[in-house]
């Protein structure tokens, strides 16, 4: 097989693994495909780990928490990142861990119903092991599916996330080259103009800058404190409008990683931007501290445009820099 097909079987392996693990037993279930010094980043507050004991510092009390976990995956897919010139291959993976919300987690009440905890994730595997995880999931999210919404005022709506309209998302075999080339290229773009408007945010319109690379009818799936957003004039109301105008000074540090396969593509950082929050930015008051934003971004193209996008940030993290520590709060 290719080193792309290799990688996929090894992580599909490791999911499947893990449906079967328990809190006794997941840092054995890692192990056996993930490297000794793996490097594992997630969401705050499990942030940085290594190896499988790390990885299992947010398993044993997520599978502790929750009983009957499925992976409800909807994006699956494999490439050569961009970033260090191809040299290395990764798999992306998108969708909800649903389980029974059976015990509290990180201080959220447990319902005893089906919750689902949204996640993006990313696997770099070497030699037959997994060396590297982003796994970035939305706990805001799960907070809100316990009664609990601490930014009630967010500008978007936040649903349970689908899959891709186009219900092809799960990319288990081989494809063209040229198609993720193609994906890469368009997500390229996005970005630069991105960076332009920052530049310059006179030389085009939103609206200017939105239609070279997105479908009128894009939908951008974001997290729970922003929401989802439909159509490039919503989006630009519901989301890009206050980021753009409540925060100054966005700092781009760069990407990890970035890959594309087929019709999907994605790309982490560690952070991806650094900004201040000048403006009041949800209903967190106006401050002139340079917080981070770590964010995993997967898209679908359509064509030569982007179609979809789903997107996980660490809000926690983002917030608990500003001396906001919603985990903290709900301890009280």
């Amino acid at each position: 097989m290719s080193p792309l097909q290799d990688a996929k079987t090894l992580v599909q392996a490791q999911y499947a693994a893990l449906e079967d693990a328990t809190p006794d037993n997941v840092a054995e279930v890692l192990a056996a495909r993930m490297a000794p010094h793996a490097l594992w980043r997630g969401f705050h507050p499990f942030n940085l780990q290594t190896g499988p004991a790390g990885a299992a510092a947010f398993w044993q009390p997520f599978l502790s928490s929750f009983s009957a976990v499925q992976r409800r995956e909807d994006i699956f897919f494999a490439g050569h990142n961009e970033i260090d010139g191809g040299q290395s291959v990764w798999t992306g993976s998108m969708g909800h861990l649903m389980g029974l919300f059976d015990a509290p987690f990180l201080n959220i009440p447990a319902t005893r119903k089906i919750a689902m905890l949204r996640y993006g994730e990313f696997n770099k595997v070497e030699n037959g092991q997994i060396t590297e995880t982003a796994f970035y999931c939305d706990f805001l999210h799960l907070m809100a599916q316990a009664g609990i919404r601490p930014f009630p005022h967010q500008t978007a709506a936040h649903l349970i996330q689908p899959g891709p309209r186009t219900n092809d998302g799960l990319l288990t075999g081989p494809h063209d080259p040229a198609e993720g080339a193609k994906t890469l290229a368009v997500i390229d773009r996005m970005a630069n103009a991105i960076s332009d408007a920052n530049t310059d945010p006179t030389a085009r319109t939103p609206a200017q800058e939105m239609a070279e690379n997105w479908h009128e009818d894009m939908l951008w799936w974001g997290p729970e404190g922003i929401g989802a957003t439909y159509t490039i004039d919503r989006y630009i109301e519901q989301h890009q409008r206050p980021f753009r105008s409540l925060m100054s000074n966005r700092a781009f540090n760069g990407h990890v990683m970035r890959i594309g396969e087929g019709n999907y593509g994605g790309f982490f950082g560690w952070p991806n931007l650094t900004i201040t929050n000048d403006g009041g930015y949800m209903g967190v008051p106006a401050n002139d501290v340079r917080a981070d934003m770590r964010v995993i971004d997967i898209y679908r193209r359509d064509g030569d445009k982007l179609a979809e996008n789903w997107v996980f940030i660490d809000m926690l993290h983002f917030l608990l820099m500003q001396g906001v520590d919603v985990l903290g709060e709900l301890k009280g």
